[in-house]
């Protein structure tokens, strides 16, 4: 049973290197529960690593994550993550119901077999994920976006508290955007937390309550509206930032100028 007052995810010190060359030094902080918190920084930040270094499954040299005050190996069942769509070989010839029902196999003993209710679970995943009329499709048959919502289902079924997933808007449709942002609702309405690495900085307010800032270190964490300022930004992105919201600006002025040629 897990203890949804506990800090969901408390990172202590976590310093990962690749080829003796630092991604990401004496990263800190805690995340609230019961929120949507966005991980964003400029490509190369130790975004991903970070997430990666959480869930052991890049080397740590130093530091610790905390999962409602305990270790991953204890909290496995109430954490899922969802890597970068790019990192999964949609190739391997297994259809959309299986796929999910790999989200209840950490309930499981290694002899037993998913039963009705581990089905019902995972069906109700792709239903709230709108995916139900593709339970028996192979993957690779999927678009980019469904293929996206498959793996959220997966951790939907999971039932975990803590959702931690890199990128889940990444290259994603329309359809699969409204999908995901609604998935955030109905986790958030169940008393559970998510972490996303987030690329867009024009949708962190509106998708998110709490950020966390980081350029190899760590920069700010907090409330959306207290540490996404000016200052903040122009410390993680550096140079870099300009150059955004000049694209921003540009690619604005040519939505208004298509909507003032087609008058």
């Amino acid at each position: 049973m897990t203890d949804r007052s506990a800090i969901p995810l408390k990172v202590e010190q976590l310093s990962i290197r690749y080829h003796h060359k630092p991604v990401l030094t004496d990263v800190s902080f805690e995340v609230p529960a019961g929120k949507t918190v966005a991980i964003i920084g400029p490509n190369g930040a130790g975004k991903s690593s970070l997430l990666k270094g959480i869930m052991g499954l890049t080397p740590v040299i130093q530091g610790q994550a905390l999962f409602f005050g305990e270790s991953l190996d204890k909290k496995r069942l109430t954490t899922a993550y969802v890597p970068q769509r790019e990192e999964i070989d949609w190739d391997f010839p297994i259809d959309v119901m299986d796929v999910v029902l790999m989200g209840r196999h950490g309930q499981l003993k290694f002899w037993q077999r998913p039963n009705q209710n581990d089905r019902d679970i995972a069906e109700k995943a792709l239903w709230d994920l709108q995916m139900s009329d593709f339970r028996d499709r192979q993957i690779s048959q999927l678009s980019g976006g469904q293929q996206q919502r498959v793996f959220l289902a997966r951790a939907l079924a999971q039932q975990a508290s803590l959702y931690l997933m890199d990128e889940p808007f990444a290259g994603v449709d329309v359809a699969t955007e409204k999908a995901i942002i609604e998935l955030f609702k109905q986790l958030k309405a169940q008393g559970n937390t998510v972490v996303c690495v987030h690329h867009d900085l024009n949708t962190v307010h509106e998708y998110y309550d709490y950020a966390i800032l980081i350029n190899a270190r760590l920069i700010a964490a907090g409330p959306v509206d207290e540490v996404l300022t000016q200052d903040n930004l122009n410390k993680t992105y550096g140079g870099r930032l300009s150059l955004l919201n000049e694209m921003t600006e540009q690619l604005y002025r040519s939505q208004l100028n298509q909507a003032h040629d087609q008058d």
